[in-house]
């Protein structure tokens, strides 16, 4: 008997196979992965959204589909067989979460053993099991175990239980695609098909290609999260006529989405970041914004502006565990000792640019993060230790609640919890200082 030529959609499967053992295996982000690997790039575009649909599923579920897969084996699967545990990853995310016909999920799944011939008959038989039976035993496993232990640990004493259940649950769903638009919102939210959330945030809950999207090469709008637009427009907020004329630095700019908003109200605008790279992407995004901005490449613990600005905008690196619902790799790549050497990091940064300030100017200070390592315990530091420095009340009530350090709502913490309804935003912190 010959063997039956491939299904159609195999490769895409196999691909999403080879993805996920780079990702799990520390050894690429999910859009490094997804970037990096020619084959996905010769997939059809339905394909290639297929493959990144399956991997982030599964990623966001995999604590809960481990556990599942577990319950319909006799003995657990050694580690050398990491492949065949990652094909009923795979195939059980097909089932219960992608509703993908179970004929074809097993079908393929079993092709994919061909290189573990082995193993054809235990993924045959465990996922048509899952799909007899899977949706009601993954009802009672707890969702909490797509978290990391420490992670989950980290949220419930920072937030309780139920803010912690909350974040958790957010990051279960793919979220929507939110565009910050240069003008008229209204307009552009029904030219999109989207709605305004709040100021010039347009917020689309499917986008597909956005190079194709009205707008886009005319530069109209660009990619960020609602989160991640406060920064700018809290600092914006606080300016004499909306920071236009301000002479503001952006540290750690690029990719430059709080740039383009800085620029866009009127500010003169410095964007400086370490990165090469970044630095290029941030001005291919002005260019296409028809935005002027200085850009400089320089770490900033090194560099000093030659005139002091009126204020400057650092969003710092961190541990990104705020933006865990939009990169599900987040927390398999993250550990405790990251939290910590971040915070060092960030230590310094924020110091080097109060340092930059002239007296009276402002900084903004945001991270998107959910570690208070990272954020209040960084800007409660600071407070306590510099004597030229005052936080400055942040009157802000669209998102996310007062972050009250040094006796003031200088703070504006996050959680993809709040806006919930609305379909959630990414996790942020964001403090205001002034150098008196």
């Amino acid at each position: 008997m010959t063997e039956s030529p491939p299904a159609a959609g195999l490769k895409s499967r196999e691909i999403a196979l080879s993805l996920l053992a780079e990702i799990t295996g520390g050894k690429a982000t999910l859009d490094d992965a997804l970037a990096g690997n020619d084959d996905f790039a010769a997939l059809d575009t339905r394909d290639r959204a297929f493959v990144r649909l399956l991997l982030a599923t599964t990623l966001r579920r995999r604590g809960q589909l481990d556990a599942l897969i577990k319950t319909y084996l006799r003995h657990p699967l050694p580690k050398r067989a990491n492949a065949v545990r990652a094909i009923l990853q795979l195939g059980a995310a097909q089932l219960l979460f992608l509703k993908s016909p179970p004929h074809a999920v097993v079908d393929m799944a079993v092709r994919m053993c061909r290189r573990f011939p082995g193993q054809k008959g235990l993924v045959n038989a465990v996922l048509r099991r899952i799909s007899e039976t899977g949706p009601e035993r993954l009802a009672e496993i707890d969702e909490r175990l797509n978290t990391p232990k420490w992670l989950w640990e980290s949220w419930v004493a920072q937030y309780g239980e139920e803010t912690a259940r909350n974040i958790c649950r957010a990051h279960m769903t793919e979220p929507p695609l939110d565009l910050t638009v240069a003008e008229n919102p209204e307009e552009w939210a029904e030219k999109l098909g989207g709605a305004v959330i709040s100021g010039n945030t347009v917020r689309l809950k499917q986008a597909g290609d956005i190079t194709a999207l009205p707008g886009y090469d005319d530069g109209a709008w660009w990619v960020q999260d609602f989160a991640a637009s406060l920064p700018a427009r809290i600092l914006l907020s606080l300016l004499p006529e909306g920071g236009k004329g301000a002479r503001i630095i952006d540290l750690c700019a690029a990719p430059g989405g709080k740039t383009a908003q800085l620029a866009t109200a009127g500010a003169i605008v410095t964007a400086v970041d370490r990165s090469k790279r970044r630095m290029e992407i941030l001005e291919k995004n002005m260019a296409r914004l028809a935005l002027s901005v200085e850009t400089v490449i320089a770490d900033i613990r090194r560099w000093n502006p030659d005139t002091p600005p009126d204020a400057i905008l650092l969003d710092a690196p961190c541990s990104a565990t705020g933006t865990i619902r939009r990169h599900p790799d987040v927390p398999f790549a993250k550990k405790p000792d990251d939290v910590s050497r971040m915070a060092r990091l960030q230590t310094e940064l924020a110091k080097s640019a109060l340092s930059m300030l002239k007296p009276g100017g402002l900084l903004v200070y945001s991270v998107c993060s959910l570690q208070e390592e990272e954020g209040e315990k960084i800007v409660g530091m600071i407070l306590a230790t510099l004597q030229d420095i005052e936080s400055v009340t942040v009157g802000f009530a669209d998102a996310g609640t007062p972050a009250p350090i040094g006796g003031a709502d200088a703070g504006l913490r996050i959680t993809p919890g709040d806006l919930a309804k609305q379909g959630g935003a990414d996790g942020f912190f964001l403090f205001v200082f002034r150098r008196t």
